[in-house]
Parts: C-alpha cells; sequence; structure tokens
C-alpha cells in the first residue's frame, strides 16, 4: 500500500493503469523520492524509490498529518474522530460551487475531495484531492466513491444509475439519486412536483411540431419552450413569440429528439429563490427569501431580502419547504419561484445542491449555505440560516469578452469595487476567459438593498470614489420656521459621530412630497426619523403611518398655547400608528433617543454615548 501524507491537495488522474498524481502547488516526499512543485509522475516511477514487494496489490490511499490510512467505512464504532467530523466528502463535480464548499470546509477541517475532468478546475487547488476525470463515466464514479464516507453534488447532470448502484451497496449519496434522476430531467420535475401539489405554471410534453402548435392554440404565446435535460444558465431555453417562431425555437434546442416539453408563459412580477437546508433527519430550515435579477436568461443579481410582503413571504416559504419535502436526502436545495401580478406563487425550477441565489449567504448568514450542505449531508446539526446583518446584494461577475480582455475588464471591476465599503470579492479562479462566463460574484453588506444598489451602481458606473456615506437619522420639519429647534438634534448627532439629513416635508403644503420621503427612506438607509411640527402637528403620524421606521415627535412652540397643542396631536395618534414624543422644543432629547435606539445593534455607539452623556452631566453639574 503506498501512503501520502498530504498537507494539502493533490490530483488523482484515473483512467489509466498507472494513475498519475498531479500536484499543481505544494511539494511531497514520498519515501525517499522527493517531489517538486511542477512534476506529475506514475504508480509504477514511485516504486522505483520504495523498497516493497512487486505483489503488493497497489491501493493509493490519501492521509493526513500522521493518522494511520484506512478505509473511511472500516470500525466506524471504535474511531475517534479528531474535530468536526471525520468523513471524506466526495463531491462530483470541481466548479465555483465546489470551490466554495472546500472554502467552508476548511474553517471546520473536513475534507473534501473532488471528481472532475479539467486539471485545473476552479476547485482543484482547494481540495484535499482531486480525481481528474469525467463525474458521468461509470467506472470513474464508482472507483471515486471508493475514497468518500459521504458523496454529493455540486452539478446534477452525474450519472444517476451509478449513483443508484453505489446506493445499493452501501455507499452514502446525498441527496439521494432518486432526488437527482427526478431533477435532471425538468419535465419529470414538473410532473412530480404537480403530483405533490406545488403550484407550476401550465406544462406539457411535445414531441413534434403538430404538439407544439397545438400547445400554442392551449396556452397562447409568447409560449416558453425548454429542454429536459442540461439547461441551466440560459441554455436549454427559448421563446416563441408566434406560431411562425415555433420551428426557429425549437431548432435553436437541438430538435424534438432533444426531448422538449412547454411551459404556459407566467406573468410574473419578480422572480424570487429559497434556499432550504434538510438534514439527514429530515428537519428543514429555510434561508431568506431573496429575488433574482436575471440578463439573458442567467442570474446577474440577488437581493437579500426580497421586498415582498410578509404574506408573500411566508408563502413563497411554504411552497420551497413543500417542495423540498416531497424530495430524498440530505442537503441544501435552491427553489426558484415566480411571484405573478395576482400574488401568486409558482414553482420554476429546484436545484439539489448549493446554487447561485445563495452566493450572497456567506458574507450575510450567520451559516452559509455552502457550510450548511457540508452540515447537512455529514450528518451535522443545521445551522442559524438567519440574515447576520440588514440587507445584501451579490453580483454575478460575468465574462464581458473573451481572454485577457475579458480579464482586464474584471479586473478593473474588481478594484473599483474593492474600494466600496461592505463590499467582499470572490474570483473563481478559472483559466479560461468566456463572454457570459461566471468568473466569480462581488457581494456588498450594508444597511439596506436602496442604499447598496446605489454602491454597486457607483462600482458599475466607474464611481466608486462618489460612494457616499448614507444618512442613518432624518430630520424632517414642517416649515424652516421650525429649524431654529431642530437644529439642536442635529448638534447632537454631530457629536455622535452619526450621520443625518435635514430635509423640510411638510404634510399640508406638499403631500406628495411628504408620501415620497416616508415611503422610501427604509430603503435608502435611513434608521431613525425625527420629526418636528408645531400647531396641529399631522407630520410625525402621517410619516409613522408610511414607514417601517420608528419616527420621533418633536412638539414646537408656536404662537398659541404654546406647543401643548402639538404635543397632545403627537400623543394621540390611533392605534397602530406609534409615534415616540420628547418634552416641548426639546430635540435634544429626540435625538439622544435615537441614538439609543440605534446604539441596539452598534455597540461603539453605546460606548460613546456612556462617555458623552457623562460628560454632558458633568458639565451641567
Amino acid at each position: 500500500m503506498l501512503l501520502l501524507r498530504q498537507s494539502s491537495a493533490s490530483v488523482l488522474v484515473s483512467g489509466n493503469q498507472s494513475p498519475v498524481l498531479y500536484t499543481p502547488r505544494f511539494t511531497y516526499g514520498v519515501g525517499s523520492l522527493p517531489v517538486n512543485k511542477t512534476q506529475s509522475f506514475t504508480i509504477a516511477n514511485l516504486h522505483k524509490g520504495f523498497n516493497s514487494s512487486s505483489s503488493e496489490k497497489l491501493s493509493p490511499v490519501l492521509a493526513c498529518s500522521s493518522h494511520q490510512a484506512s478505509s473511511i467505512r472500516d470500525n466506524e464504532e471504535d474511531k475517534h474522530v479528531h474535530g468536526v467530523s471525520e468523513l471524506i466528502v466526495g463531491v462530483l463535480g470541481g466548479g465555483q460551487l465546489g470551490r466554495m464548499l472546500c472554502q467552508a470546509a476548511s474553517q471546520m477541517a473536513i475534507k473534501v475531495i473532488i471528481l472532475d475532468p479539467s486539471k485545473n478546475c476552479s476547485a482543484s487547488s482547494l481540495a484535499y484531492a482531486h480525481m481528474v476525470d469525467s463525474f458521468d463515466h461509470s467506472s470513474t464514479v464508482e472507483e471515486f466513491a471508493k475514497r468518500c464516507g459521504v458523496l454529493t453534488v455540486e452539478i446534477e447532470h452525474v450519472d444517476v444509475e451509478t449513483l443508484e448502484k453505489l446506493e445499493k451497496q452501501g455507499v452514502d449519496c446525498q441527496p439521494k439519486a432518486s432526488t437527482i434522476r427526478i431533477i435532471q430531467d425538468k419535465y419529470m420535475q414538473k410532473v412530480h412536483f404537480s403530483q405533490h401539489g406545488i403550484p407550476l405554471p401550465e406544462f406539457m410534453e411535445i414531441s413534434d411540431m403538430d404538439g407544439a402548435e397545438r400547445a400554442g392554440e392551449l396556452f397562447g404565446y409568447p409560449l416558453m419552450i425548454k429542454s429536459k435535460r442540461l439547461a441551466y444558465d440560459g441554455r436549454g431555453n427559448a421563446v416563441a413569440n408566434s406560431q411562425d417562431e415555433l420551428s426557429s425555437a425549437v431548432t435553436a434546442l437541438g430538435g424534438f429528439s432533444r426531448g422538449l416539453y412547454v411551459e404556459k408563459w407566467a406573468p410574473f412580477v419578480k422572480e424570487l429563490a429559497v434556499i432550504v437546508a434538510r438534514g439527514r433527519d429530515a428537519s428543514m430550515v429555510p434561508y431568506p427569501v431573496v429575488e433574482t435579477v436575471h440578463r439573458d436568461n442567467i442570474c446577474h443579481i440577488v437581493k437579500a431580502p426580497a421586498d415582498v410582503p410578509w404574506k408573500i413571504n411566508k408563502l413563497a416559504t411554504d411552497v420551497a419547504q413543500k417542495a423540498v419535502g416531497s424530495l430524498e436526502g440530505a442537503g441544501v436545495f435552491a427553489v426558484e419561484l415566480f411571484l405573478t401580478e395576482d400574488g401568486q406563487i409558482l414553482l420554476n425550477e429546484v436545484a439539489p445542491r448549493p446554487h447561485n441565489s445563495g452566493h450572497q449567504t456567506i458574507e450575510s448568514c450567520y451559516t452559509s449555505q455552502f457550510e450548511q450542505h457540508l452540515r447537512a449531508v455529514v450528518g451535522l446539526p443545521l445551522g442559524d440560516p438567519s440574515m447576520r446583518t440588514p440587507a445584501s446584494i451579490m453580483y454575478n461577475i460575468l465574462g464581458e469578452d473573451d481572454g485577457e480582455a475579458g480579464f482586464r475588464l474584471a479586473h478593473q471591476l474588481i478594484a473599483r469595487a474593492l474600494s466600496v465599503p461592505g463590499a467582499s470579492v470572490h474570483w473563481y479562479d478559472k483559466p479560461e476567459m468566456r463572454k457570459q462566463r461566471k468568473m466569480g460574484h462581488i457581494t456588498l453588506v450594508g444597511k439596506s438593498v436602496g442604499v447598496l444598489e446605489q454602491r454597486l451602481n457607483c462600482i458599475l458606473n466607474e464611481q466608486s470614489h462618489q460612494v457616499q456615506e448614507t444618512p442613518r437619522v432624518g430630520i424632517i420639519m414642517g416649515s424652516d420656521s421650525d429649524l431654529p429647534v431642530m437644529k439642536d438634534a442635529a448638534k447632537i448627532l454631530d457629536m455622535f459621530g452619526v450621520t443625518y439629513e435635514v430635509k423640510i416635508v411638510s404634510a399640508h403644503r406638499t403631500p406628495e412630497m411628504m408620501f415620497s420621503y416616508a415611503t422610501s427612506a427604509h430603503s435608502r438607509g435611513v434608521q431613525v426619523i425625527i420629526a418636528g411640527a408645531g400647531g396641529a402637528a399631522h407630520l410625525p403620524g402621517m410619516v409613522a403611518s408610511l414607514t417601517p421606521l420608528p419616527v420621533i415627535g418633536v412638539p414646537v412652540r408656536a404662537t398659541r398655547l404654546d406647543g401643548v397643542d402639538s404635543l397632545l396631536s403627537i400623543v394621540q395618534m390611533p392605534r397602530g400608528v406609534p409615534v415616540a414624543t420628547v418634552a416641548i422644543n426639546n430635540s435634544t432629547n429626540a435625538a439622544l433617543l435615537a441614538i439609543r435606539m440605534l446604539g441596539i445593534s452598534d455597540t461603539d455607539l453605546v460606548s460613546r454615548h456612556h462617555t458623552i452623556t457623562k460628560h454632558l452631566s458633568t458639565k451641567m453639574l
């Protein structure tokens, strides 16, 4: 037996009687034969440096540290687990999803090995080991499975018959081969979910032009025509806007022999997605609903959380969990959905693996979709999927040109992104640049989706140097005559280093402006509104009825009634329209109250509040 003591990644090239071990980056010592970082070599050559019996059966084993190599399934109950898990996770596929699985695995020291035909695939440099061969060749997958404690996928277009055979032999496949079989064929996927009561666009199979024309008569135009298999990232979809376009659409998809079906056009207003994690015990945890924006049928932008009403949010989550509950096996599943004009949620399709709609979870959630997938397939407790930041946006870096020209454009985009607060760049290290190829992504995190959209626009429009800090507090008043009172709030916010904006917004003279301000404040990143008003003092209550933000009303003393009328107006808001208030003309306290509200999620502000208020108290004494 040949033991390789491995400190990092290696590549096992299968398909030869003498498999090749390829070491792209690291140096190994095997027996008395040193291996430098650029060599590839055969097992036969290695034996020249070994004193071993020629009759000994060759069985390369990858091991870590000084642990004795052994089968992952031998004597499970007698093993001592060193760390999170000693299961070796085998991944079919080594693209960017495999790469990010390897990154998540590294923090838990979970060993991930990959099977991918490309020697320089995205995940290769980060994997514990890499077998270089096709993941849809039966003999290769069987050989690969012998080295794994659990087998999973980063792409569903694999040899499902072999997975079914391996399961019968006791190999642990997650998710199950039955799930991969359903998902691989999009028409079968539709039939399966229809049988389980999942809401879908209407669909039907077509096998000839007569069938396509009947579908057009039944569903109307535009008509979505899809390939049953090998359809992703815009491939395998074609739209016929009339009967005259049916022939060209079918031809574009490779003809009826490819296996086609049609869907009734879904008049959606938004595309949504939900990542659902499912454990080995069938427990499920959903991630927040996100909105996906596609360009040329490829995911372009993901916004989290989706800007939809609570009822729609719950409906989308329920549909996603019901769909995943109808499948078998553990892992994360991406459920893509349509939100229609009449408020329906329709399932588009499901991916049985980490997905582009969940990349932002790396920065924005307590448990990323990649860590969650590993937890699920290994059998660890599922992690917390909730967001640890109020908002995030993911932007796919797609190839804008071929070759070096495309790399230069991507480099310029990355440089701009890195200068923007809250931006993280993920580069997939693919050796070849092509137009529309996914090369990396940028994730922005911050106080609101609106703020992040502004920052993303600055990056894309080459204006990253113009990114401005978002006001956290809005100071508004019905007239500039209120300014002498409200300027004290501004002084306090300046003292604490809290950004703010000051605007004249009248509930009576400029109601449209007031409506626009109140409804947009949250999406622009404002967190608290201080509204000063005298007389009838309608402004605080009107604004509070239009925004989810906390509103602090400041009663301003007018020429009559000494501001008592304003105070009474503010405190008598109807149920369901809460407005806080302070003493007449006391915008200082309004600002201090706003700071305390902000301090709930800002420990630095709490510390400054303690220091400054102590100083103010001493000064007053």
